[in-house]
Protein backbone atom coordinates (compact mmCIF):
# COMPACT_ATOMS: atom_id res chain seq x y z
CA UNK A 1 0.00 0.00 0.00
CA UNK A 2 1.12 3.55 -0.73
CA UNK A 3 2.84 5.07 2.33
CA UNK A 4 0.51 8.08 2.48
CA UNK A 5 -2.62 5.92 2.39
CA UNK A 6 -1.18 3.64 5.08
CA UNK A 7 -0.51 6.72 7.21
CA UNK A 8 -4.10 7.90 6.68
CA UNK A 9 -5.38 4.55 7.95
CA UNK A 10 -3.14 4.84 11.01
CA UNK A 11 -4.39 8.36 11.77
CA UNK A 12 -8.01 7.21 11.50
CA UNK A 13 -7.25 4.18 13.66
CA UNK A 14 -5.74 6.32 16.40
CA UNK A 15 -8.44 9.01 16.32
CA UNK A 16 -12.20 9.07 16.35
CA UNK A 17 -12.35 9.91 12.65
CA UNK A 18 -10.84 12.93 10.92
CA UNK A 19 -11.72 15.62 8.40
CA UNK A 20 -9.78 16.38 5.23
CA UNK A 21 -8.34 19.48 6.91
CA UNK A 22 -7.19 17.49 9.96
CA UNK A 23 -5.58 14.84 7.76
CA UNK A 24 -3.90 17.49 5.61
CA UNK A 25 -2.46 19.10 8.74
CA UNK A 26 -1.08 15.83 10.11
CA UNK A 27 0.25 14.67 6.75
CA UNK A 28 1.60 18.13 5.86
CA UNK A 29 -0.08 17.87 2.47
CA UNK A 30 -2.49 19.99 0.45
CA UNK A 31 -6.16 19.05 0.99
CA UNK A 32 -6.60 18.31 -2.72
CA UNK A 33 -3.84 15.68 -2.50
CA UNK A 34 -5.41 14.18 0.62
CA UNK A 35 -8.77 13.89 -1.16
CA UNK A 36 -7.08 11.96 -3.97
CA UNK A 37 -5.85 9.33 -1.49
CA UNK A 38 -9.21 9.28 0.31
CA UNK A 39 -10.98 8.56 -2.97
CA UNK A 40 -8.71 5.56 -3.55
CA UNK A 41 -9.23 4.28 -0.01
CA UNK A 42 -12.99 4.65 -0.36
CA UNK A 43 -12.86 2.78 -3.67
CA UNK A 44 -11.04 -0.06 -1.87
CA UNK A 45 -13.75 -0.03 0.86
CA UNK A 46 -11.20 0.80 3.56
CA UNK A 47 -12.75 4.08 4.71
CA UNK A 48 -16.18 5.67 4.75
CA UNK A 49 -17.81 8.96 5.63
CA UNK A 50 -18.93 8.19 9.16
CA UNK A 51 -20.80 11.42 9.83
CA UNK A 52 -21.21 15.01 8.73
CA UNK A 53 -20.69 17.92 11.10
CA UNK A 54 -21.60 21.54 10.48
CA UNK A 55 -19.90 24.33 12.41
CA UNK A 56 -22.56 26.94 13.08
CA UNK A 57 -25.01 27.86 10.37
CA UNK A 58 -22.52 28.91 7.71
CA UNK A 59 -19.89 27.24 5.59
CA UNK A 60 -19.63 23.80 4.08
CA UNK A 61 -20.37 20.77 6.27
CA UNK A 62 -17.35 18.81 7.52
CA UNK A 63 -17.10 15.19 6.36
CA UNK A 64 -15.68 12.91 9.04
CA UNK A 65 -13.83 9.90 7.62
CA UNK A 66 -13.47 6.63 9.54
CA UNK A 67 -12.26 3.08 8.95
CA UNK A 68 -14.41 0.23 7.66
CA UNK A 69 -14.23 -3.33 8.98
CA UNK A 70 -12.14 -4.28 5.94
CA UNK A 71 -9.38 -1.92 7.10
CA UNK A 72 -8.63 -3.97 10.22
CA UNK A 73 -6.64 -6.45 8.12
CA UNK A 74 -4.03 -3.72 7.50
CA UNK A 75 -3.05 -3.61 11.17
CA UNK A 76 -0.85 -6.15 12.96
CA UNK A 77 -3.01 -8.96 14.33
CA UNK A 78 -1.13 -12.05 13.23
CA UNK A 79 -0.31 -12.94 16.84
CA UNK A 80 -3.95 -13.41 17.77
CA UNK A 81 -4.48 -16.97 16.54
CA UNK A 82 -1.11 -18.14 17.87
CA UNK A 83 -1.72 -16.51 21.24
CA UNK A 84 -5.18 -18.04 21.51
CA UNK A 85 -3.87 -21.53 20.79
CA UNK A 86 -1.02 -21.06 23.23
CA UNK A 87 -3.33 -20.00 26.07
CA UNK A 88 -5.68 -22.91 25.43
CA UNK A 89 -2.81 -25.38 25.53
CA UNK A 90 -1.39 -23.93 28.74
CA UNK A 91 -4.79 -23.98 30.43
CA UNK A 92 -5.13 -27.66 29.67
CA UNK A 93 -1.87 -28.62 31.36
CA UNK A 94 -1.22 -25.99 34.04
CA UNK A 95 -3.14 -24.57 37.02
CA UNK A 96 -4.49 -21.03 36.45
CA UNK A 97 -1.91 -19.49 38.79
CA UNK A 98 0.94 -20.97 36.76
CA UNK A 99 -0.67 -19.86 33.48
CA UNK A 100 -0.78 -16.27 34.72
CA UNK A 101 2.80 -16.56 35.98
CA UNK A 102 3.91 -17.73 32.53
CA UNK A 103 2.35 -14.70 30.82
CA UNK A 104 3.84 -12.31 33.34
CA UNK A 105 7.23 -13.86 32.58
CA UNK A 106 6.65 -13.31 28.86
CA UNK A 107 5.88 -9.66 29.55
CA UNK A 108 9.03 -9.25 31.67
CA UNK A 109 11.11 -10.78 28.87
CA UNK A 110 9.58 -8.53 26.22
CA UNK A 111 10.07 -5.43 28.37
CA UNK A 112 13.71 -6.41 28.79
CA UNK A 113 14.21 -5.78 25.07
CA UNK A 114 14.05 -2.05 25.81
CA UNK A 115 17.64 -1.29 26.67
CA UNK A 116 18.55 -0.06 30.15
CA UNK A 117 20.95 2.37 28.48
CA UNK A 118 18.02 3.96 26.61
CA UNK A 119 16.38 4.86 29.92
CA UNK A 120 19.32 5.65 32.19
CA UNK A 121 19.14 9.25 33.45
CA UNK A 122 16.07 9.89 31.27
CA UNK A 123 13.19 12.07 32.45
CA UNK A 124 9.83 10.33 32.66
CA UNK A 125 8.57 12.11 29.54
CA UNK A 126 11.65 10.95 27.63
CA UNK A 127 10.89 7.48 28.92
CA UNK A 128 7.33 7.78 27.62
CA UNK A 129 8.65 8.76 24.18
CA UNK A 130 10.91 5.71 24.07
CA UNK A 131 8.23 3.39 25.42
CA UNK A 132 5.72 4.54 22.77
CA UNK A 133 8.34 4.11 20.04
CA UNK A 134 9.07 0.60 21.39
CA UNK A 135 5.35 -0.26 21.33
CA UNK A 136 4.84 1.20 17.86
CA UNK A 137 7.62 -0.97 16.48
CA UNK A 138 5.45 -3.87 17.62
CA UNK A 139 2.24 -2.61 16.05
CA UNK A 140 0.44 -1.07 19.04
CA UNK A 141 -0.14 2.42 17.52
CA UNK A 142 0.70 4.06 20.84
CA UNK A 143 0.90 7.70 21.89
CA UNK A 144 0.92 9.56 25.20
CA UNK A 145 -0.38 12.85 26.57
CA UNK A 146 -0.69 14.74 29.83
CA UNK A 147 -3.71 13.64 31.84
CA UNK A 148 -4.61 17.27 32.61
CA UNK A 149 -3.31 20.79 32.95
CA UNK A 150 -2.12 20.10 36.49
CA UNK A 151 1.22 18.20 36.53
CA UNK A 152 -0.10 16.25 39.49
CA UNK A 153 -2.69 14.65 37.17
CA UNK A 154 0.01 12.48 35.61
CA UNK A 155 -0.02 10.98 32.11
CA UNK A 156 -2.15 8.90 29.77
CA UNK A 157 -0.67 6.33 27.41
CA UNK A 158 -2.98 5.12 24.65
CA UNK A 159 -2.58 1.89 22.66
CA UNK A 160 -4.95 2.05 19.68
CA UNK A 161 -4.23 -1.36 18.20
CA UNK A 162 -4.25 -4.68 20.05
CA UNK A 163 -2.45 -7.58 18.34
CA UNK A 164 -4.58 -9.96 20.43
CA UNK A 165 -7.97 -8.29 19.97
CA UNK A 166 -9.44 -11.35 18.27
CA UNK A 167 -8.85 -13.65 21.24
CA UNK A 168 -8.20 -11.51 24.32
CA UNK A 169 -11.92 -11.48 25.13
CA UNK A 170 -11.77 -15.22 25.76
CA UNK A 171 -8.38 -15.18 27.47
CA UNK A 172 -7.89 -12.50 30.12
CA UNK A 173 -4.30 -13.69 30.55
CA UNK A 174 -3.36 -11.72 27.43
CA UNK A 175 -4.62 -8.48 28.98
CA UNK A 176 -2.72 -9.39 32.16
CA UNK A 177 0.42 -9.81 30.05
CA UNK A 178 -0.08 -6.41 28.44
CA UNK A 179 -0.68 -4.75 31.83
CA UNK A 180 2.53 -6.29 33.16
CA UNK A 181 4.38 -5.15 30.05
CA UNK A 182 3.14 -1.59 30.50
CA UNK A 183 4.14 -1.48 34.18
CA UNK A 184 7.59 -2.87 33.40
CA UNK A 185 8.20 -0.44 30.55
CA UNK A 186 6.93 2.57 32.50
CA UNK A 187 8.87 1.63 35.62
CA UNK A 188 5.86 2.04 37.90
CA UNK A 189 2.27 0.76 38.16
CA UNK A 190 -0.35 2.09 35.76
CA UNK A 191 -4.13 1.77 35.72
CA UNK A 192 -6.02 0.80 32.58
CA UNK A 193 -9.01 3.12 32.23
CA UNK A 194 -10.39 2.11 28.81
CA UNK A 195 -10.22 -1.10 26.79
CA UNK A 196 -10.59 -1.99 23.12
CA UNK A 197 -12.34 -5.17 24.28
CA UNK A 198 -15.35 -3.18 25.47
CA UNK A 199 -15.52 -1.07 22.31
CA UNK A 200 -13.38 1.83 23.43
CA UNK A 201 -11.17 3.38 20.76
CA UNK A 202 -7.95 2.53 22.60
CA UNK A 203 -6.62 0.78 25.65
CA UNK A 204 -5.62 3.72 27.86
CA UNK A 205 -3.32 3.55 30.88
CA UNK A 206 -3.19 6.26 33.51
CA UNK A 207 0.13 6.92 35.22
CA UNK A 208 0.01 9.16 38.27
CA UNK A 209 2.43 11.99 38.99
CA UNK A 210 5.99 10.65 38.84
CA UNK A 211 8.88 11.65 41.04
CA UNK A 212 12.34 10.88 39.58
CA UNK A 213 13.14 8.51 42.45
CA UNK A 214 10.06 6.39 41.67
CA UNK A 215 11.19 5.22 38.22
CA UNK A 216 12.61 1.72 37.89
CA UNK A 217 14.77 0.61 34.99
CA UNK A 218 13.74 -2.24 32.70
CA UNK A 219 15.86 -5.37 32.58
Amino acid sequence: MHAVRKHILEILKEGNGATVAELADKLEMAPVSVRHHLDILQGDNLILVERIERKGNVGRPQLIYALTEDATSYFPNNFAALAGNLVRQLKQILPQEQVECAFRSLAHELAGELSREDLAEATFETRLERVTAFLNERGYLAHWEHAGDNPEAGYLLHKCNCPYAGVAGQHSELCLMDQTLMDDLLGKPSRRTTSILVNHRCCTYHIGHVEPTEIMLVG
